[in-house]
């Protein structure tokens, strides 16, 4: 079997350009949104906003425009490990950061 065979056995999807355009139009519309969002005064919940936003934001580039959605679950388990250790150390530097001042009293 030629290599060309091979590949062509493969299920392969072919996302439309009028996806990655509706893509596009949402990420421009929540950088508006994040641009916005910033002149509002929400106290404490600015951050959150703001990393809400960034958040959907990433998904949409992973999922879409890196072909996550469409790739096997191996390629997805493989995402959401980095994820994982991204978060865990994430919570192990953010607990560092909140238990500093315990010393002080």
């Amino acid at each position: 079997m030629s290599a060309h065979e091979e590949h062509s056995s493969e299920e392969q999807h072919i996302v439309s350009p009028k996806i990655y355009v509706l893509i596009a139009t949402a990420l421009l519309l929540c950088t508006a949104l994040t641009v916005a969002a910033s002149y509002l005064e929400l106290g404490p919940w600015n951050a959150v906003v703001a990393l809400a936003i960034a958040v959907f934001k990433a998904s949409l580039v992973v999922l879409f425009f890196m072909h996550i959605k469409y790739s096997s679950k191996l390629m997805k388990l493989t995402v959401g490990a980095g994820l994982f250790t991204f978060l865990t150390l994430v919570g192990m530097s953010m607990s560092d950061y909140i238990s500093r001042a315990w010393g002080s009293f």
